[in-house]
């Protein structure tokens, strides 16, 4: 019997699915570390779990290597020790080597967690990716817009989901934040350039370090500018086909991918990649640059997307690749792409326009859906506040009624 432990700090709808897709494999006993008590997880969950540790601090090293021991006394020796949160990616390498598990190591760990160590490496691999600097004082920020110029991108440097991610377009700007949260050697932050181009994703199963499989989805609009305006409503598109890029693009962007997490040190799991198709016409070579990546599942419900697109359960087949180390997966027979619905303004929901207009356009294309309701509070992420899955055979059916639900659906709030 196969033993496994899940650490989710926070038991949250998307790593519930991934709690009940790795107890749901047989011969799989599961222990469950979080700081969420137990009965917060759904009952069909809850009873297929073997063990459960409750911490008081999900990303610390010293209290999850106990609570991983405790879950070895209670459940016999483990084979894997698992984690879908970014920010739980090092905590687990560290626990890892502690205890002498397999998986993917500190180091590895630290080469996708750290954005400033991340791009070092791939300039070293030769990847080109955008200029940084790590700043630790106002003067490291003002050399650098000296050398790239304006706009500029402000994150933290172990940063997730864009969150604290702004952009600065002069230097007046690039001054006001600062002042804001100075930047110093104990707690710097990244700058980086701002690529202009349409941003995308792509995603790999990689199994001993081989890739085995890629997908890549398109962001309408950037994930950035969406962050900067809360009324904008945007989307992810899921081609059917990887003929919507370019040919020359396309191959780069495998090539370029591939070549990152040979890196950065990529073992078995599904890793998620940020990047940008320059404006132009240049070469592929000069047009495809990486942003960001993460040794982990995408965000934003791409999983959600997959599971569509290929008619499977894509959270299962996650489990079985780093629990057995397998995958298989049949040719995908549909585009499909999320429509996320977006507050104006903070404050409270009072009333959600165009959802008849919708329907009667759409609604025979929708196989998800999870809309904003009257009273509720405007959220706060780039999620926003519902979504809409769309699915069809022929992807610009599929870009088409995205364009369309962000277009007639609006969040009105007080």
């Amino acid at each position: 019997m196969t033993h496994v432990v899940f650490v989710a700090p926070y038991l949250l709808e998307t790593t519930v699915r991934f709690i009940g897709a790795v107890a749901a494999l047989p011969g799989v006993r599961t222990s469950l570390i979080s700081e969420d008590p137990i009965e917060k997880l759904d009952a069909r969950v809850r009873h297929r779990l073997s063990h459960h540790v409750r911490v008081r601090r999900g990303l610390d090293i010293d209290d999850l290597a106990e609570a991983t021991r405790r879950c070895e006394a209670a459940c016999g020796p483990i084979h894997r020790l698992l984690g879908t949160l970014e920010q739980l990616q090092v905590p687990l390498a560290a626990v890892r080597e502690r205890l002498g598990l397999p998986g993917l190591g500190v180091e590895a760990a630290l080469n996708f967690r750290d954005k400033a160590r991340m791009k070092q490496v791939m300039r070293d691999a030769g990847i080109l990716c955008a200029r940084t600097r790590l700043l630790g004082c106002v003067e490291d920020a003002l050399e650098f817009a000296a050398l790239v110029g304006f706009p500029l991108v402000l994150k933290p440097p172990a940063g997730a989901g864009a969150i604290a991610t702004y952009q600065v377009r002069d230097e007046a700007a690039l001054r006001r934040a600062l002042a804001q949260a100075p930047p110093s050697a104990e707690h710097p932050i990244l700058c980086e350039e701002l690529i202009s181009g349409q941003e995308y994703s792509f995603d790999v199963v990689s199994v001993d370090g081989v890739p085995m499989w890629h997908s890549f989805t398109h962001y309408l609009p950037s994930p950035m500018r969406v962050l900067e305006n809360r009324w904008i409503q945007w989307t992810v598109l899921l081609p059917r086909e990887p003929t919507y890029l370019e040919p020359a693009i396309y191959s780069q962007v495998c090539e370029v991918g591939y070549a990152a997490l040979a890196a950065l040190g990529m073992q078995t799991g599904l890793s998620h990649m940020e990047w940008f198709c320059r404006d132009g016409d240049g070469a592929p070579e000069s047009r495809v640059l990486f942003s960001e990546i993460g040794a982990r599942p995408p965000g934003a419900r791409i999983m959600n997307l997959l599971s569509t697109a290929h008619d499977t359960d894509f959270f299962r087949l996650w489990a079985e690749l780093v629990v057995n180390d397998r995958f298989h997966l049949a040719e995908r027979g549909y585009a499909t792409g999320a429509a996320y619905f977006r507050a104006k303004g903070p404050g409270r929901i009072v009333r959600v326009d165009g959802l008849g207009a919708a329907q009667q356009a759409f609604g025979h294309l929708v196989v998800e859906s999870q809309l904003p309701e009257v009273g509720q509070l405007a959220a706060t992420s780039y999620e926003g506040d519902g979504y809409v899955i769309v699915r069809h055979p022929d992807t610009a059916v599929v870009r088409d009624a995205l364009a369309g639900l962000v277009s007639l659906v609006q969040v009105e709030v007080v």
